[in-house]
């Protein structure tokens, strides 16, 4: 295989199996309305993804998955298991018990999805990594992000349609990367089952500070994305407008996969811890900030600023999964990736939950700026020492 399709053919397949995260909440009314569920059920659906993932991530790790076996099986295997399990939300005997249990093995199967995709891009692309994952975080963005355009797509169809296309995307993605994209040249197989090593990795300064790094953007990140409509709605309250506001949350989330791809390049020109500390800096000007752009009149500057805050959440993304890479023993390189993803989603529930909680004591205006505490945990790990 051409070596200039490999990161494409990576990209695509990334793009098409990450399709998986969000089907469910696509189509999350429709399953509420059909099986008569209680509208909490919404919230500990798209949760159980997340902790079916951080799971996922976690037993991969210990076990060292992807580091014994070939990444590009790996991948295949759990984009195949992924889509029959994200396939099961439209079983007509689903309950609320399977549609969890559904959800939840989407979620765990996803964890040799995309941390494995990264790899596969390591092993690759030991020189311009960088670039190369910013491509990889881009298409995860619209991934997740585009079940929400295949129900605009298929109006007036059946709900299922949005179910049964992405497990097809999936499994395509996953048939790609099987049969069109080998083990990369870099690839160093770890040939036993070592409990304690991906543990013992974290002794390591330079992994250390990378992988704290990207703790405190992942403490920003998910929560940023999970109340931007929040958000949207508050300004329109305040101002008395009105906005499309899945269009408008859309447009902010989405916009991060651009960012993605501009970081990239420019960690090309000056490094990508430079570029990593530039962005969370950003960043976290945007949490500080962002209270007063609440209280002025212009609808298109809060557009605009939630815009920019959407690129800089996500932009040094792949940025810290570069450092992280390149910080990690080689024959453990899939395996530091897996459990610093695990962390970083488990950090996202705490802060989701907390941000849930503030808003119920201090008005939504002021609570975003509890989401620089992440950012500024990471810029300190990442000063030089």
């Amino acid at each position: 295989m051409n070596n200039k399709l490999i990161l494409p053919l990576i990209v695509i397949s990334q793009f098409c199996c990450t399709s998986l995260w969000f089907a469910g909440n696509a189509v999350m009314s429709d399953l509420v309305a059909t099986l008569q569920l209680n509208e909490n059920a919404i919230g500990a659906l798209t949760s159980v993804v997340q902790f079916g993932f951080i799971i996922g991530t976690l037993v991969f790790a210990i076990f060292t998955i992807t580091d014994r076996f070939s990444p590009s099986k790996v991948f295949f295997i759990c984009a195949l298991l992924g889509s029959l399990f994200n396939l099961g939300i439209v079983y007509h005997g689903n309950t609320y018990t399977t549609l969890l249990l559904f959800r939840f093995l989407t979620g765990f199967f996803l964890a040799g999805i995309y941390p494995v995709g990264m790899k596969i891009a390591a092993d690759y692309f030991e020189h311009g990594l960088g670039k190369s994952l910013s491509f990889l975080v881009g298409a995860l963005v619209l991934g997740t992000a585009f079940p929400h355009a295949l129900k605009v797509f298929t109006s007036g169809l059946p709900w299922d349609y949005v179910i049964v296309s992405t497990s097809v995307l999936a499994l395509i993605g996953g048939l790609s990367i099987f049969f069109f994209v080998p083990d990369g040249p870099f690839r160093k197989s770890s040939s036993s089952f070592q409990f304690s090593a991906i543990f013992d990795i974290f002794k390591k300064e330079k992994f250390r500070s990378a992988a704290f790094g990207y703790f405190g953007h992942m403490w920003e990140l998910y929560t940023f994305w999970a109340f931007v409509p929040l958000m949207i709605i508050a300004y329109n309250t305040i101002h008395q407008v009105e906005a499309n506001t899945s269009l408008y949350a859309f447009l902010v989330i989405g916009i991060g996969s651009i960012a993605c791809i501009i970081g990239g390049y420019i960690s090309e020109k000056i490094g990508v811890k430079k570029t990593a500390q530039l962005v969370l800096l950003l960043s976290c000007t945007c949490c500080f900030i962002s209270p007063l752009l609440f209280y002025q009149s212009s609808q298109f500057l809060f557009t605009v600023f939630l815009m920019l805050w959407g690129m800089f959440v996500i932009a040094d993304s792949p940025l810290f999964s570069t450092l992280v890479a390149q910080n990690a023993p080689i024959e453990l390189k899939g395996s530091a990736l897996t459990i610093v993803n695990c962390i970083g989603f488990a950090i996202t529930i705490v802060s989701i939950q907390l941000i849930s909680l503030m808003q119920e004591i201090i008005s939504i205006e002021y609570v975003f700026v509890l989401l620089s505490v992440g950012p500024l945990v990471g810029l300190y790990f990442l000063k030089e020492k």
